[in-house]
């Protein structure tokens, strides 16, 4: 897939995806404190100091980011993925990734459209499978969408979420998707024009 890339969302928003770089770090940290603070989605209790954000999310990632097309590179961010091998070594052909979507711009298709260009982008870098090392059982969106896309339930584990800590226990699960030959057939109808741009030459 060649970044940036021009789509559009459900309700005809165009956006634009685009490989973060420097300029995305301070929007992409004030998104992830709002992700965190809301308790739903990460394990973390706050957000990680600079030095340990900037390794989550930019050291040895390929890390995507959405905006609004039109906004400026460092303006508020729709969301974003990051994409790393999970394990090292003979293991690097699985991947792991992270996903968030801004509290206004959810239901409108963004976490959908961010999962199925991660899919078919993971399979252009070569990864075999995704793993989800852990999801909220009580985040039922994110499950139901993963699912959507491909994802099994590979393990569940009782623990406690951040946002429940002292309250109640809630369950865990890692997910796995594997890797086919590509996801394009998916992303169909959500870019300008007949056919999405991460289709290769003699691909159908």
């Amino acid at each position: 897939m060649d970044f940036p890339i021009e789509a559009k969302l459900k309700d005809g928003t165009p956006i634009q995806l685009a490989l973060a770089d420097h300029r995305d770090s301070e929007p992409l940290r004030r998104l992830f404190q709002t992700i965190i603070e809301e308790g739903a989605s990460y394990p973390h209790d706050r957000l990680p100091g600079q030095a340990d954000f900037m390794a989550y999310w930019f050291t040895g990632t390929s890390t995507i980011v959405a905006y609004q097309q039109g906004s400026q590179r460092g303006a508020d961010l729709l969301g974003a993925f990051y994409l790393k091998p999970n394990w090292p070594g003979r293991a690097r052909h699985v991947a792991n990734a992270g996903f968030i979507v801004a509290p206004q711009w959810r239901n409108k298709g963004l976490g959908w459209l961010l999962g199925a260009v991660m899919l078919q982008y993971a399979t252009e870098l070569g990864y075999r499978s995704v793993v989800f090392n852990l999801v909220f059982a009580e985040n039922q969106v994110a499950r139901r969408l993963w699912r959507k896309l491909g994802w099994e339930m590979l393990d569940l584990d009782r623990g406690k979420s951040p946002a429940d800590v002292g309250l109640r226990f809630v369950a865990a699960h890692a997910l796995f998707a594997r890797q086919h030959r590509g996801y394009c057939h998916m992303l169909d109808g959500q870019f300008p024009g007949e056919r999405s741009p991460c289709f290769q030459k003699g691909e159908s």
